[in-house]
């Protein structure tokens, strides 16, 4: 089967195969996470994602576009989550002293500790979930492949890299 044309409007067969299969994988994957953390933890799969981009910075705190940035989120939909996030005392949202144009997010101790309660069963499912089901030798070139499309969406997508 010869590949089809850029000016084509629909992926060939395989494409489609694979796409298919990165979606129902991707769909399902987060309805699990996300379950598995309000269950758990009273958390969504997005509170998790903020909380986890701060315990892993410098200080435990980012300025809120590169929070929005590391997340893969518009920055309006960030601080958004990040104000309903500190009504519940998981993070801190304040000016900059650095640069009083800029909100700095940090971690406090209830976020934290929340983040290290629902960590366990978080990886759990997800060694549960997604490694059980991915035979060893497929590791590295899944991660190979995810990484390769990760990088062309950095390069042509419409969210800055973080």
């Amino acid at each position: 089967m010869s590949p089809k044309s850029k000016d084509d409007p629909w992926l060939d067969a395989r494409q489609q195969r694979a796409w298919l299969a990165y979606i129902r994988v991707q769909l399902r994957l987060s309805y699990e996470i996300n379950r598995q953390l309000q269950t758990d933890s009273e958390l969504s799969m997005p509170d998790y994602d903020v909380l986890t981009a701060l315990a892993n910075a410098p200080g435990e705190r980012m300025q809120m576009t590169a929070l929005a940035n590391q997340i893969g989120w518009e920055r309006s939909r960030t601080g958004h989550h990040v104000r309903r996030m500190a009504t519940r005392g998981l993070v801190d949202a304040r000016t900059s002293s650095s640069d009083r144009r800029a909100t700095e997010v940090s971690l406090t101790t209830p976020g934290r500790e929340l983040l290290e309660k629902a960590a366990p069963g978080h990886v759990e499912l997800v060694r549960n979930l997604f490694f059980d089901g991915l035979p060893a030798e497929l590791l590295t070139p899944l991660t190979e492949a995810m990484e390769n499309i990760y990088a062309n969406i950095l390069e042509r997508g419409t969210l800055p890299p973080p």
